[in-house]
């Protein structure tokens, strides 16, 4: 008796799908800023894939400030000397490697003279080899600036006189000791300045 044996193979073919989410502008809004004085802020974009490709498709920028891509191309950082108070609205888009669009409109008001401070107090560092402090401003508590040019802060307060209207920024100090080291960031605080126009709504 001849037995035959038969196997059967089974092939499974596994068809796998990849779907890239869109990519979205997560920054809701950027703060205005003052003729003459320093501006920084930062857009912040999420999803879809990677290199992100940032364009203004409409309007312009603040003059004297202009755009830069940041942490991998995922943030578009916003940096310059306004040189004229004006209002400015502008949209920006950004595209993910897959082609998804996401695009929001911001308006940025650059006044002429700052109207309002920010004063700033903390507790000094306790190592007897610190010499001074440094303080960082951002606008989500995430990027940062050094907002003390003229060199290190002797005392425990500072004074920000460069805030603009209608505007919330983040701050953060750091110790410096005598070797030039510096500390980590103090916890971030928050500051929301009001809007002095009284066309504001």
């Amino acid at each position: 008796m001849i037995v035959k044996s038969f196997f059967f193979s089974i092939l499974l073919i596994v068809f796998a799908s990849r779907c890239v989410a869109s990519v979205t502008i997560d920054t809701r809004s950027i703060p205005n800023g003052v003729r003459g004085k320093s501006y920084f802020a930062v857009l912040r974009a999420s999803d879809g894939c990677t290199p992100y490709s940032w364009k203004i498709v409409s309007g312009s920028l603040p003059a004297g400030v202009r755009k830069t891509t940041i942490n991998n191309t995922t943030s578009l950082q916003l940096t310059g000397v306004p040189t004229t108070a004006a209002s400015y609205s502008f949209t920006v888009s950004v595209t993910a490697c897959g082609g998804h669009v996401s695009e929001k409109a911001y308006t940025v008001v650059i006044q002429p003279t700052p109207i309002h401070v920010v004063d700033l107090k903390w507790k000094a560092s306790k190592s007897p080899h610190v010499i001074g402090y440094n303080v960082y401003r951002g606008p989500d508590g995430v990027n940062w600036r050094k907002v003390n040019s003229g060199g290190l802060v002797a005392w425990t307060y500072y004074t920000d006189s460069t805030v603009a209207n209608d505007s919330t920024y983040f701050y953060a100090a750091t110790a410096v000791d005598n070797k030039r080291k510096e500390s980590k960031k103090t916890a971030a605080v928050k500051a929301r300045i009001p809007c002095a126009d009284p066309t504001c709504p």
